[in-house]
């Protein structure tokens, strides 16, 4: 007859497991980490080297008698020597962190600082690559996508809404355009076959919208009065601690639109917010805006809100990215003609 196990043991041993796992984590984050500052290291002595006169030859030979030393490990080549020094002088010269480096893949951070000379935009992804876990390919697609720059343009009321603190936080989780062309929908969609694809593919549109983003339901019920009301599709941020009510729109922004979600957002913060949660938040989602229709709609509604735009192509991404967009090719042919 076996024992009988105590009542704790299975909540003990569950504690005791994950304890062992983020131990194991923390250590592979840790030898990383540690790997990534002897890397700036490396970068340091070659930037001071060669200013002292090292020439090619002298940094040829320091990089095979480094790999003969150190069989099988990687990134000691030449070429691997000089992107250390050129991310170490980077970092000095930009006044970064080399810890926020630190925390990331070191092939993540060749990506960022080779393709990208500004000083907020390097920050920015190495930021948004460690928050939200960010493959290297994702990464390339976000920098290639321009994520810097549709933060950046986020048109919202989040100034006049948000206290001081939570207006620079908010506006960083969103986007003044998202990329939705892994939906594969017509060229030609209806609002509700929009919705049924994001929600079909909400794995990948949460990839889209960030990790903090948990989806809470589609065609969102709220009621009052008798009446009932829908939002298209309501979303939580974990780190906002907010809901997010998302509106789609396959048209262009119309001033009417923000003032219906200004309603739900009411709604919802009436009849469905926790105490300790913070206030919700509004995004119209539109095939397209007048940005100056938008700024004035903004200042008539009283409840934290942006509209963004949603770009889709059918066409392979591959292809997609080394085309024209359809404001470069307006421009393109009309110099022509």
């Amino acid at each position: 007859m076996t024992n009988k196990l105590p009542e704790n043991y299975i909540q003990t041993f569950s504690d005791l497991k994950d304890r062992i796992k983020k131990a194991q984590y923390q250590s592979l984050v840790a030898v990383n980490s540690e790997m990534i500052l002897a890397y700036l290291d490396i970068g340091k002595v070659i930037s001071e080297r060669t200013q002292l006169g090292w020439g090619t030859s002298v940094i040829e030979k320091l990089s095979r008698d480094l790999q003969t030393e150190f069989v099988g490990m990687s990134g000691l080549s030449e070429r691997s020597l000089y992107r250390m020094r050129l991310i170490y002088e980077n970092l000095e010269k930009n006044q970064i962190s080399p810890q926020l480096v630190a925390k990331l893949p070191w092939s993540h951070t060749e990506l960022i600082f080779s393709k990208l000379k500004n000083k907020e935009q390097q920050v920015f992804y190495l930021q948004k690559s460690s928050e939200q876990a960010w493959s290297r390919e994702v990464l390339k697609e976000k920098i290639q996508f321009d994520l810097y720059s549709k933060v950046l343009n986020f048109q919202n009321n989040f100034e006049t809404t948000l206290s001081h603190s939570e207006e620079s936080e908010y506006r960083l989780q969103f986007a003044d355009e998202y990329d939705l062309s892994f939906l594969n929908l017509a060229d030609r969609h209806t609002e509700r076959q929009l919705e049924n694809a994001i929600v079909l593919n909400i794995t990948k549109t949460l990839g889209q919208f960030g990790s903090d983003f948990a989806f809470m339901g589609q065609q969102f019920r709220l009621e009052l009065d008798g009446k009932e009301y829908f939002i298209d599709l309501l979303f939580y941020h974990r780190k906002l601690k907010s809901m997010i009510a998302l509106e789609l729109k396959v048209t262009e922004f119309k001033p009417e639109y923000s003032q219906q979600l200004n309603w739900y957002l009411h709604l919802l913060d009436k009849t469905v917010k926790y105490s300790e949660d913070n206030p919700s938040i509004g995004i119209l989602l539109c095939k397209s805006k007048s940005k100056i229709t938008v700024e004035y709609a903004l200042e008539l509604v009283n409840k934290p809100m942006g509209i963004a735009t949603y770009s889709y192509t059918q066409l392979p991404l591959e292809i997609a990215k080394n085309l024209p967009s359809e404001e470069e090719f307006r421009i393109l042919l009309s110099e022509n003609l």
